[in-house]
This record gives C-alpha cells, structure tokens and sequence, in this order.
C-alpha cells in the first residue's frame, strides 16, 4: 500500500493532510508540528467543515483529520458529505470529548478511526499515515 501522492519518477510524496478543526490554538499548533515531518504536508487548514467537499476538491488531500464537535456542520455531518463526495479521501476524527456512542457515530459515517486530542504526536501521525493507506488501499 502506497502512502501519499506519486512524485516525479515514481516516488512517494508525503501524505497530504486537511484539518477541519475550531478550536484555533490546538490547530494552529498541530499544523506547525505536522509540517516538520517530512511523511506528512498540510494542504489545508479551516475551522469549519461547511465547504468540505469544496476544500477536498480544490486541495486533494489524502486524509481529513476533523474534530467531531464543530459549528455548523458536525464531524458525523461532515464525513457523511465528504465520503458521498470525495470517497477516495480517509477520514481522522481527533476530538477531545466524544463519548463511545459519537466515535461509533463517525466511523459509521465513514471516518477510519476516532482518537483523542490526549494522544501524542507519533500516535497522532501514525493514525494519519494508517487513513492513508487505508485510502489508498
């Protein structure tokens, strides 16, 4: 399984990430964090998931990392609208409190898994880099 995008001459390039993410701080931060990997590019970066087909459509990414409590659109809503439009996209919810039932929630609307805002980073990157072969099954 592949991970990331075919670069010149048949290489892999890094997995190309979108957060979907309100809480300004913590994405801000884990987009600078991201960035220094070098298996891992940050395509996009929003807080809101209302124009989520429109952001995977315009920037391609091979994962979603999305919280599951947003305004507007919510996590479940979201991956709901974005595995009908971008079925090929792999869906991370990273939230800091959904309950057992809301987690079930998600990955029946189609994210690949559902962990916690506690986790550390290697986890973190780990469960992106694990959406993305998924994806690219």
């Amino acid at each position: 399984m592949s991970q990331g995008r075919e670069g010149p001459e048949g290489t892999l390039g890094p997995v190309r990430v979108a957060l979907v993410e309100d809480n300004k701080v913590f994405r801000e931060a884990l987009e600078l964090l991201l960035e220094l990997r070098p298996d891992v590019q940050v395509v996009a970066s929003v807080e809101h998931a209302n124009d989520i087909v429109s952001l995977c459509r315009e920037h391609e990414p091979d994962v979603v990392v999305i919280d599951y409590r947003l305004p507007g659109l919510d996590g479940v809503e979201a991956t709901t609208a974005l595995r009908q439009a971008c079925p090929e996209v792999a869906v991370l919810c990273l939230t800091a409190s959904a309950n057992p039932r809301e987690m079930e929630a998600m990955q029946e609307a189609g994210a690949v898994a559902c962990m916690s805002k506690d986790e550390q980073l290697d986890e973190i990157v780990g469960a992106i880099l694990d959406a993305a072969s998924v994806a690219s099954g």
